[in-house]
């Protein structure tokens, strides 16, 4: 699979992502549900917590993916979902450094919402991702 960024302006590239990504090839495709702060029963953690919360919905993710063979590489598309916008956006860093060690600036968006499935979630990131 053949992977670009489509940038017409570099800003958001600063900010650690792309406005598009165009494929050509691709194999495989992952389509990821929402993956929010929960342990491995379900049960939410790092309540108030809204660094905790990105750092494990972030692991949360890269477990789906290693499921299917994938990595943080493969992702082209975030959509994030949160109840608090400025408290996700002071530590969105944590999205940066994540998929900058991966090469990867997938295409993202990021929205304000009224809550999310169990009322302690703050962030909830859903991926697509290809090989």
């Amino acid at each position: 699979m053949t992977r670009t960024a489509v940038n017409p302006w570099d800003w958001s590239l600063k900010l650690g992502y792309s406005q598009a990504i165009r494929t050509e090839g691709a194999r495989r495709h992952l389509f990821c549900a929402g993956q929010t702060a929960v342990d491995a029963s379900g049960a939410p953690q790092h309540p108030g917590d809204m660094r905790g919360q990105i750092g494990l919905a972030l692991d949360n993710l890269q477990a789906v993916l290693a499921a299917a063979e994938m990595d943080l590489g493969h992702v082209l598309r975030l959509a994030v979902y949160t109840t608090d916008l400025d408290a996700a956006l002071r530590n969105l860093d944590l999205l940066g450094i994540r998929f900058g060690q991966a090469g990867c600036t997938p295409a993202m968006t990021l929205v304000e919402v009224s809550r999310l499935a169990l009322p302690p979630l703050l962030i909830e990131i859903e991926a697509t991702a290809a090989d």
